[in-house]
């Protein structure tokens, strides 16, 4: 119940918790409780035990030495303090109700009266103590639940010393008011305690659920913009290349058409070739397949290619060497060192103005090297990821699989080195 925070000052949210107000900052009344948690649901134990309370003391005024009215008196008021309970403080105790701060004070302030009513009627309705300190340790803070236990555990001895004298009261009822005054305070603090840490528990709980719910969140919007990502470098690799080419081509045999048809035919027929593949490229990114390069052969093969189509394509002289070992390499690698070779090859043909490219396969023990160099104009590369998509998507081609890109260029040439584990 919110009313239930240790040393809770009036109009204060005392705990520090993630997003609550912090406890120096004053809040306005009503103060909403909590919501509800675990020990409610057991709730029913405590009106097992309320029911057999009420029942049991009603019984012993009704067999006491008092007076019929006395009796009558004080059997009402313990009914009228059994409906305040049922039809007011158990709604708000289970949070059943939205309740505040100040009902809270209410309630226990109703409880305490009705108390002191009845045992002013007759001195053995002291003995619903037993149901009432519980009820003011459910409703108020500790602080101010304990000065009021402390008072209605007065009651019994009072009431005696008004009728048989103050010596009477300490020789008879001074050590067993001390006894169950202790006893009472230190139930209500295990129950507060009990009650807190449940609270606090099913706050955790919460939080954690909250956690899970946002972690499957950002994991899901993760694997959607890594997903995009993927399919860009895809397409940028494979389609927009080809489409490249083939706009190179059809261009180039649209200016062969006058003068030289049979040119004009072979760079058409390098055309259909290359629509071909990029179909087959596309169909490949569809079914989420390997590229259609390696479909059809090994890594070794499929870089062959990639070089013959540069030299059918343009003037530049294409050299191809492989030092070591190649074998066989996980698909993963295989992928994305011919994606590499493949942007590298675009790049030297749409931007160097290089006349000669040389590309070279080191297979080692641990790491396979990629390297392509040409004889081109170069560029800077301290500012080349920032603007060339290409080269950002190699690299992080490289990096998914655990290996590096290097570039180096200058006036001289431009080399790409990528190295990944076997």
């Amino acid at each position: 119940m919110g009313t239930r925070d240790d040393g809770a000052d009036a109009g204060r949210v005392v705990r520090d918790r993630p997003g609550a107000v912090p406890g120096d900052v004053p809040v306005d009344e009503p103060q909403e409780l909590k919501p509800s948690h675990e020990w409610v649901r057991w709730f029913w134990l405590w009106d097992v035990y309320f029911v057999v309370g009420f029942c049991a003391v009603s019984l012993l005024m009704v067999l006491s030495d008092a007076s019929t009215t006395a009796k009558i008196g004080a059997v009402s008021v313990l009914a009228a303090m059994a409906a305040w309970y049922t039809f007011f403080g158990r709604p708000m105790i289970t949070e059943k109700v939205p309740a505040t701060i100040r009902q809270g004070r209410i309630f226990a302030g109703g409880v305490v009266l009705l108390l002191v009513i009845a045992v002013m009627f007759d001195g053995n309705a002291s003995f619903a103590l037993f149901a009432a300190c519980p009820l003011v340790f459910m409703t108020l803070t500790l602080r101010e639940a304990v000065p009021v236990i402390i008072g209605v555990n007065l009651l019994p001895p009072v009431s005696t010393m008004i009728r048989d004298g103050m010596s009477t009261t300490l020789a008879v009822l001074g050590p067993g008011t001390l006894f169950t005054t202790a006893f009472a305070l230190a139930v209500g603090v295990w129950i507060h305690r009990i009650i807190a840490e449940s609270e606090d528990r099913a706050l955790l709980i919460r939080e954690l659920e909250e956690s899970r719910e946002e972690i499957t969140r950002l994991s899901r919007e993760a694997g959607v913009t890594a997903e995009r990502s993927r399919i860009a470098a895809e397409i940028h690799d494979t389609l927009a290349q080809g489409f490249t080419s083939l706009v190179t081509l059809v261009q180039a045999a649209e200016s062969e058409l006058d003068r030289n048809t049979d040119k004009a035919r072979r760079h058409l027929a390098l055309a259909a070739r290359t629509a071909r593949e990029n179909l087959g490229e596309a169909r490949a990114l569809v079914a989420g397949l390997m590229p259609s390069a390696l479909g059809t052969g090994s890594l070794d093969q499929a870089i062959h290619r990639q070089l013959e189509r540069l030299a059918e394509e343009t003037p530049i002289r294409a050299t191809y060497r492989v030092d070591g070992e190649l074998g066989e390499l996980p698909t993963v690698i295989e992928v994305v060192l011919l994606r590499a070779v493949q942007e590298a090859l675009t790049n030297v043909r749409r931007h160097s103005g290089a006349g000669e490219v040389t590309v070279r396969l080191n297979a080692g023990e641990t790491t396979t090297t990629l390297t392509v160099t040409d004889d081109g104009t170069g560029f800077d590369p301290t500012h080349v990821f920032d603007t060339a998509y290409g080269l950002r998507g190699m690299r992080s081609r490289a990096a998914q699989v655990g290996g590096k890109l290097t570039v180096h260029s200058g006036a001289s040439g431009t080399t790409i080195e990528m190295e990944v584990p076997r």
